[in-house]
């Protein structure tokens, strides 16, 4: 079973490696609101930055940067990279697993951790050269001052292709 499986799984790549690859370059740009997961929690907004290389029309690698910011001077920061897989569309909904590394700042005490954020989302094609992002939704992992932490984001904003 296992064995037909992987059969299975190296034809799909060599098909999709003979298919046309949609070469190119996205970037997102947005607002940003997270949930930061410390007790009680934080309720923060922000932007978000990504920019992604598709290797082939469903697979691509990406990097996002996100800040958030809330009060009196509480903010986070979150550099990750790591493979995205869409599904090419007018309406084209992607998922992705970002690793890196997270910087927190809450009343006045800072500390840097590893991140990660699992997520998806769906973008809109608006017309040919930019999409709208309707979502994304990631979970972001971080163990900030030797706790984990689960965050929500959620983003919206406009997707430029190149």
């Amino acid at each position: 079973m296992v064995r037909k499986l992987l059969i299975l799984m190296g034809l799909m790549l060599v098909v999709s490696l003979s298919a046309r690859a949609q070469d190119g370059v996205e970037i997102f740009g947005g607002y940003s609101y997270e949930h930061l997961g410390s007790s009680p929690g934080h309720n923060l907004n922000g932007w978000e930055v990504a920019g992604q290389y598709k290797f082939l029309n469903w697979i691509g690698a990406v990097a996002d940067l996100d800040a958030h910011y809330g009060s009196p001077n509480d903010r986070t920061v979150d550099f990750m990279v790591g493979p995205q897989i869409s599904l090419p569309g007018r309406i084209s909904p992607f998922a992705h697993a970002l690793f890196g590394v997270g910087h927190i700042r809450v009343n006045g005490i800072a500390d840097t951790s590893f991140a990660t954020a699992l997520g998806a989302g769906i973008d809109l094609r608006v017309a040919p050269m930019f999409s709208w992002r309707v979502f994304q939704a990631d979970e972001v992992f971080t163990r900030f001052f030797g706790g984990t932490q689960h965050s929500a984001r959620i983003s919206t904003g406009l997707v430029f292709r190149f």
